[in-house]
């Protein structure tokens, strides 16, 4: 029997609510939640409901860039940053495609 993605995947768990979340938005495609991190006051994840890589959620982002702009104008009406994570030399701590939405004060200039 194989291994389901939510055995061994942090956000397919939290999809399947089999792992406690802040959960923002859900629809039949998207959810969204709040980071854990919070490097600044409003740092949101946006996740395809099914499982998918960072460059398979990129090829078709649609729906979730759909509903990360609209929870980035809620959650920060002042301007908002939308990012991803790619690979390990980018940091990408978790297999599930994701973007994370954050802002809620002045983010600077890029590094």
């Amino acid at each position: 029997m194989e291994e389901s993605n939510t055995d061994w995947c942090t956000f397919c768990r939290i999809v399947a609510k089999r792992e406690p979340a802040e959960i923002l938005y859900e629809d039949d495609d998207v959810m969204v939640f709040r980071n854990l991190l919070r490097w600044v006051p409003v740092m949101l994840v946006v996740v395809p409901k099914v499982h998918r890589t960072q460059e398979e959620l990129w090829r078709n982002i649609g729906p979730v860039a759909k509903v990360a702009v609209e929870m980035g104008e809620q959650h920060c009406p002042n301007g908002f940053r939308m990012l991803s994570n790619v690979g390990s030399e980018a940091m990408q701590s978790q297999p599930h495609g994701h973007v994370h939405v954050i802002g809620g004060t002045f983010l600077g200039e890029y590094a």
